[in-house]
């Protein structure tokens, strides 16, 4: 027998649909991999047609996207525990980006658009809105004090989307693909963290 649309309880509203989507997204990924989910599962999870997920969502691409950005919120709240402690500029930008790049392509929802094979995809949402919004609420809510480094306005939006492409380049084009965690970060020291120093604006006093 064929179950009614939406499981027998459809959404209130749109944005209610939008989330119910995702999380049905989420235990398809969980279940087949990120590579093998498809937007036919997802509906079938749902109880409705591909032609309704559509609707909210005009491709698979924009849905994986969604699931991204959703599943971007806990990893947050992760990258913040693990940088606890650390108040240099410089070195919390070197473990950022590289805790980073060791745990995306392992995350089953953060990582799903590299493991789908969908790397533009990846590249908007990682320079976009969202991964801005984001990364500006790791830097005010970490342990450092950015004015006092010389970091304010245009300076640390800047320093965020300098960031935000080293860490675009290393996910997207990994290489070499040799190089362990120590080696990363000792990279990471030698080239990045100078960058980020000298991109302070010390007030003067």
């Amino acid at each position: 027998m064929r179950r009614a649309p939406w499981n027998g309880s459809p959404p209130r509203d749109s944005a209610e649909a939008r989330a119910r989507i995702i999380d049905a997204a989420m235990r398809c990924i969980d279940r087949h991999g990120a590579g093998k989910a498809r937007l036919s599962d997802v509906a079938a999870e749902l109880g409705v047609i591909r032609q309704t997920v559509y609707r909210h969502f005009p491709s698979t691409e924009d849905l994986f996207a969604a699931v991204g950005h959703a599943a971007a919120e806990e990893y947050l709240e992760r990258l913040l525990t693990h940088l606890r402690g650390i108040t240099d500029p410089a070195e919390m930008a070197v473990e950022a980006v590289a805790y980073t790049v060791e745990r995306l392509p392992h995350d089953r929802y953060l990582g799903l658009l590299l493991s789908a094979g969908q790397p533009t995809v990846f590249s908007r949402a990682a320079t976009g809105e969202v991964a801005f919004d984001i990364s500006r609420r790791l830097f005010e809510r970490s342990e450092i004090d950015w004015a006092a480094h010389g970091y304010t306005g245009p300076t640390l939006t800047e320093a965020i989307e300098y960031l935000l492409r080293v860490l675009l380049s290393f996910v997207v084009d990994p290489m070499p693909t040799t190089r362990n965690g120590a080696e990363l970060r000792a990279f990471l020291r030698r080239w990045v963290a100078p960058a980020i120093t000298a991109g302070a604006v010390v007030p003067v006093r």
